[in-house]
């Protein structure tokens, strides 16, 4: 089993030298960077499998690093930083951070939202920010990410909302494999602060599954393609092929 590398980006050298030192003591092999520049360096030098990105670079910003780096790459980013104000967190998410933790943090907890956050990535490793230039088939639908569009196999276009087209969409990357409404969540960012556990965030996953298979199924109380899986969520019964668009 390979050595996960992570990507330790602050501009502030003792809290870099920190969190690096602090990241080996525990298995990673942990690399350091200030910049953009710095960033693509290492990710030219070797495989990177995880990024914690510090907001503020000087007169850089980690929300546009991340914005960049979501338009070519899948590696999983973590956003880290002093201003923790709910809009300051939706602000991350939106540009495509997996995860958002504010400073002064617990350097536990940073383990487990970095082991968390790996753990996902490796399960499924698309559920997140996919390319967005591939053609999905599945039970004779077609769906076109590059242009947003689903046919239906007679033919007719089937809108879909922005959430609903997301979920379809990791459905679509992970056919047959069981997720639960936790991989679901973290996908779709539901509640927008990181924390995917609470009931009612369930209940909210529940009823978008529930639109979507209005949508995409003969039958919706009795779905062929948009299974429950008792104890774990939902799969995708169906077969899936993709081609670039």
């Amino acid at each position: 089993m390979s050595i996960s590398r992570l990507l330790v980006v602050d501009d502030d050298d003792e809290m870099r030298d920190m969190m690096t030192e602090y990241l080996r003591k525990h298995g990673f092999m942990a690399l350091g960077a200030a910049s953009l520049a710095e960033i693509e360096a290492a990710m030219s030098a070797g495989r990177i499998d995880l990024i914690l990105l510090d907001v503020m670079l000087g007169c850089e910003s980690g929300l546009e690093i991340c914005a960049a780096l979501r338009r070519d790459q899948d590696v999983p980013i973590i956003m880290v930083s002093a201003l923790s104000a709910d809009h300051q967190r939706m602000a991350g998410y939106e540009v495509g951070a997996d995860d958002y933790i504010a400073k002064p943090f617990n350097p536990d907890l940073l383990l487990a939202r970095v082991r968390a956050v790996l753990a996902r990535a490796g399960r499924s490793a698309s559920l997140a920010y996919r390319r967005r230039t591939r053609t999905f088939r599945f039970n004779g639908w077609r769906y076109d990410a590059k242009r947003n569009e689903v046919l239906s196999p007679d033919g007719y276009q089937v809108a879909l909302s922005r959430r609903e087209t997301a979920l379809l969409q990791a459905f679509l990357a992970n056919p047959h494999i069981p997720l639960t409404r936790e991989e679901i969540a973290a996908a779709l960012d539901v509640t927008g602060d990181g924390d995917h556990n609470d009931e009612a965030h369930g209940r909210a996953i529940d009823v978008l599954v529930g639109r979507l298979r209005s949508k995409i199924e003969t039958a919706p109380k009795e779905p062929q393609m948009l299974r429950t899986e008792r104890g774990v969520g939902y799969v995708f019964a169906a077969d899936v092929t993709s081609e670039d668009a």
